[in-house]
């Protein structure tokens, strides 16, 4: 799954429980539904953990134009002076799982095509984003 910076769901992929993350990179990036901003005026950041630190994940990345954030395997993650070089960016993909969690019918994947899965998840991305907009226009 792909998120922007607050959580809400950009892109979904399925696959087996046993695919590693890292291949599934490529179909995400290529997942994105929201049309892009064009690169070159308006720099995008993706950040991702140390399990995406190899040739495969920095190419995905170089590929879709994005400016990458991935800790170096054994990388100190403080500072000089012990503080905290950038703020915490942890939880917010699990965060949005979460939320999609709230949708029983996704919780336990009964549908035999994984197109019918894939479509009722998307659905339940749908209904979040469709919540957050609501919800952002009624506060004033």
């Amino acid at each position: 799954m792909l998120v922007e910076a607050n959580g809400g769901p950009l892109a979904v992929v399925i696959a087996g429980a046993n695919v590693h993350d890292t291949k599934l990179l490529e179909k995400t990036l290529s997942a994105v539904i929201v049309e892009r901003p064009d690169p070159k005026e308006l720099k995008q950041h993706l950040c991702l953990d140390k399990g995406y630190n190899n040739p495969t994940g920095r190419e995905a990345v170089e590929k879709h134009q994005y400016t990458s954030h991935i800790r170096k395997i054994g990388e100190e993650k403080w500072g000089e002076n012990r503080q905290k070089i950038h703020p915490a960016r942890r939880w917010v993909v699990e965060r949005t799982l979460g939320w999609l969690s709230k949708c029983r019918a996704i919780l336990v994947r009964y549908d035999k095509k994984a197109c019918n899965y894939l479509g009722l998840i998307k659905l339940a991305c749908a209904l979040l984003w469709y919540r957050r907009c609501w919800r952002l226009s009624n506060t004033n």
